[in-house]
Order: C-alpha cells, then sequence, then structure tokens
C-alpha cells in the first residue's frame, strides 16, 4: 500500500510571502530608526567587524531596544508581527491549496524558512497556516526577555531545514539525526515533492538543492518593483529556479496554477510508484 504523499511548499518570508523585512512593520519604528536607517547600521556593524549579517541585524535590536526601554520579551515581538504587510492573496492562499491537494489525495504541508525572527513570524496573521517555522531566534533570560541569539539562520542554514523537513524532524537543534543515513522511500517528504518559494539571492542554495534533488522551485517578485522582476528572471535564466512569477497568490494567480501542476505531478508519480512496485 502507498501512502498518501505530502506536498512541502517551503517558504522564505520577507520579499516572497510579505514585500519588507518584518523588523519594518513596526520594531524600526518603535526605535526610533526609519529602515534605510536601521539596515545601514547593521551593515555597518557586518562589515565593520567582518560578522554574519543575521547577527549583525540581532545584535542591532537587542541594543537599540536597550537603548529605548523597549523589553525584548517574546510577547513583544509577537506583537510586532501582528502588523506585518502581506502580499495579495497570502491570507486566503493557504486553505486555497489544502483544498486543491485534498481534492487529488495529496497531503499539503506548509514551511517557513526565514532569515528572520520566528517570534515575529509567530505574531503574524498567517502563525498557524504552517507545519513549522524555521528561523531565528533569541534566547530568553528567568525574566523571559532576550540576553542572546540562540539561532541565527543566514543563507547556508537554510539549507539544513530541508532535509529536516524531508526527515521529519522539526528541531532546530539536532545535528544528529539530520545526518543519519535513511533511504529514499523512508523519507517523510521526497525532495521531488518539495515546492520552495524565494525571492532573492540568499535563496539560491535552497533553490539549488531543492532543484537538483528533484523538486521545485520558484523566484517571487513583487509586481510592483522593476528591479525584483529582473533579479527573479535572473533567477530563473540561470536555471537556479524553473518558474519565476509574481508574488500574488490569489485562486488565478500563476503562482496557484505552478503548485496545482506540481501537485498533480506528485499524485501521478506516486501512482506510478505503486504500479511499478505491484509489476
Amino acid at each position: 500500500m502507498v501512502k498518501q504523499p505530502i506536498a512541502a511548499l517551503i517558504y522564505d518570508f520577507d520579499g516572497t510571502l510579505s514585500p519588507g523585512n518584518m523588523q519594518e512593520f513596526g520594531f524600526i519604528q518603535a526605535v526610533g530608526k526609519t529602515a534605510p536607517e536601521f539596515w545601514q547600521m547593521s551593515d555597518n556593524i557586518a562589515i565593520g567587524q567582518d560578522a554574519s549579517n543575521v547577527l549583525a541585524y540581532m545584535k542591532l535590536m537587542f541594543d537599540e531596544a536597550r537603548a529605548n526601554g523597549i523589553p525584548l520579551r517574546k510577547s513583544s515581538f509577537q506583537r510586532f508581527g501582528k502588523d506585518i504587510v502581506l502580499f495579495e492573496g497570502v491570507r486566503e492562499w493557504f486553505s486555497l491549496v489544502n483544498r486543491y491537494g485534498e481534492s487529488r489525495g495529496v497531503k499539503v504541508e506548509h514551511y517557513i524558512n526565514s532569515s528572520g525572527l520566528k517570534e515575529i513570524i509567530e505574531g503574524s496573521p498567517i502563525a498557524g497556516e504552517f507545519k513549522h517555522i524555521f528561523a531565528g531566534s533569541f534566547l530568553y533570560d528567568e525574566n523571559g526577555e532576550a540576553e542572546w541569539p540562540g539561532l541565527a539562520v543566514d543563507y547556508t542554514a537554510k539549507t539544513q531545514f530541508l532535509f529536516k523537513i524531508s526527515k521529519g524532524i522539526f528541531s532546530s537543534r539536532d545535528n544528529k539525526e539530520v545526518n543519519d543515513s535513511m533511504s529514499d522511500d523512508k523519507k517523510r517528504v521526497p525532495f521531488p515533492n518539495m515546492i520552495y518559494f524565494g525571492d532573492g539571492e540568499t535563496d539560491v542554495p535552497c533553490m539549488k538543492i531543492v532543484g537538483m534533488f528533484g523538486g521545485h522551485s520558484i523566484a517571487v517578485y513583487n509586481p510592483e518593483s522593476e528591479s525584483k522582476r529582473a533579479s527573479a528572471l535572473k533567477l530563473k535564466r540561470q536555471g537556479r529556479v524553473a518558474f519565476a512569477t509574481p508574488a500574488v497568490y490569489t485562486a488565478d494567480s500563476k503562482a496557484f496554477k505552478i503548485v496545482c501542476a506540481i501537485i498533480d505531478k506528485i499524485k501521478a508519480d506516486t501512482e506510478l510508484q505503486r504500479l511499478t512496485r505491484s509489476c
């Protein structure tokens, strides 16, 4: 008996589901900065110290919050997340895809794989749609206040989460089970059943890995930005992704048509495997 196939839709967040960086929808304003000022300060830290861009912005968030008397608790981050702006159709997207998958006998799961902050995403209007959120996070002291980065996710660290999703591992800390050998037929989500959504250069390693192992990568872009469109089309020309499409997630969008076709393929491949084994 062939088990019901699972299609894993894996999303970057900033620029993929939202037109901006998640820190720009409340936190940066709360510390009295503009977005360009904040990111320039973060870049200066990274360049001056030859440090990780992700750790640099996390340190800057910590320092600016402390300087402005803002307690950085999980609940504080989640409040900043509630005002995140989303691309057209995102709120309805998940149920739309889930229903299509169900009609084809394919179980659909949604995951976040982001260099942003898990705590902010958990406060967003769509947090409950995800099977798991892989993203950066802080460590918290006995009073529940952030005191140090707990997990920083850069573009190479994001690749490990693809293998965790494939094997059904939902711990960011695990570094043993994810490296254990596992035959393809034992994997919870084979790579050909993955659909990766990203918008830029930091997603390229994940896009490439998913494509190399038979999955499907989609570069999305803000339809109001010609430069974002050009970047996505460049990824398509370079063979980094199979598809480039506007970040519009409505029922009549190109993104939905692509995903429906991939779900159909997953179902057909599963049926073909069943027939092969029966013969």
